[in-house]
């Protein structure tokens, strides 16, 4: 996997995937678009929510609706890395059941989202979820 980053002015970045796909960032905590921290606990949402569906749609769960809160705290001096983020899921469905949705939110933490496992090395990471029924 390759990507690159290019500066644009002031401390703002356009990274772009080799996919092609392109995004801002900003340095200047997220004046002009997201700053590269919120890039990385957006990435570790869309991971495990990527996950979390995939999974629910693989064993015939009727899903209508994903959404992960990130909460997180960080160092309050250099490097202001993470140091705990919880992943919260609320999953909306047909006929789905709380034993579903939790097994897939495990199965994301503990063998798929590699962006959370590899976070997980360094910073204490866990997981929440609710299951809303749809009508």
């Amino acid at each position: 996997m390759q990507a690159r980053v290019k500066w644009v002015e002031g401390l703002t970045f356009l990274a772009e995937s080799a996919s092609g796909h392109q995004i801002l960032m900003d340095g200047n905590a997220g004046d002009k678009a997201p700053s590269p921290m919120e890039m990385v606990l957006m990435a570790a949402g869309g991971c495990s929510a990527v996950d979390v569906v995939s999974i629910l749609q693989k064993g015939r769960h009727a899903v209508t609706d994903c959404e992960v809160r990130l909460t997180s705290e960080r160092h309050d001096e250099a490097p202001r890395i993470f140091t705990r983020i919880n992943l919260h899921f609320i999953v909306s469905g047909t006929g789905l059941s709380d034993k579903a949705v939790a097994r897939a939110v495990e199965l994301s933490a503990e063998k798929y989202c590699s962006v959370a496992i590899m976070l997980g090395k360094s910073v204490a990471i866990s997981h929440s979820y609710e299951c809303v029924a749809s009508a």
